[in-house]
């Protein structure tokens, strides 16, 4: 018995229109959130872009409050949280709803590195539009520039000694093409 092949939605973030480059997914299904559409200013080359894409029947779709709390919570154990605009974690969760269905399959088209190393951990897939997109996942830390202690909270300012934190690349591990949508 042949399982049932997914159809594949892809999610456009907000990087995807800005590259400039052309979207051409004929007969596909593409969506993107409110979030992404607020980034693009009315008149702009990048709004045009968007009602382009409209027209083309890309939807827009609103991800529930359960997987926006799930994006939050894995976004700040990569230390990704800082990183992530609402816009980008929008297009997480609604790619985490949309993975939830079993007939459905995922497919995030961003360039954003941050979106691309939580959709890893998540299992989601994704595209570049112009980036080669990412090689490794990274786990991000603070370290204060005084004392030098690490803290995997997203401290701004040492408990210690009231020094400022920066943040640091605690883990990394290569991904290969797992998570990435290379053809």
């Amino acid at each position: 018995m042949n399982p049932k092949k997914k159809s594949r939605v892809f999610i456009i973030d907000t990087s995807a229109i800005l590259s400039g480059k052309p979207i051409n997914l004929d007969n596909a299904i593409m969506i993107t959130t409110s979030s992404v559409s607020d980034e693009l200013k009315p008149g702009g080359r990048d709004y045009q872009a968007l009602q382009f894409l409209m027209e083309k029947g890309l939807a827009i779709n609103s991800p529930s409050k359960g997987s926006i709390d799930k994006i939050k919570t894995i976004s700040n154990e990569t230390g990704d949280l800082d990183r992530l605009s609402e816009a980008d974690m929008s297009v997480l969760a609604l790619a985490l709803d949309i993975s939830a269905d079993d007939d459905k399959e995922a497919v995030i088209l961003t360039d954003d590195y941050s979106i691309q190393n939580v959709a890893h951990i998540l299992n989601i897939k994704f595209e570049s539009i112009s980036q080669r997109g990412i090689t490794k996942r990274f786990i991000w830390s603070r370290r204060c520039l005084g004392c030098g202690k690490n803290f995997k909270e997203n401290l701004k300012t040492c408990p210690i000694c009231g020094s400022a934190t920066k943040n640091i690349v605690s883990g990394r591990a290569n991904i290969g093409k797992r998570g990435r949508d290379d053809k």
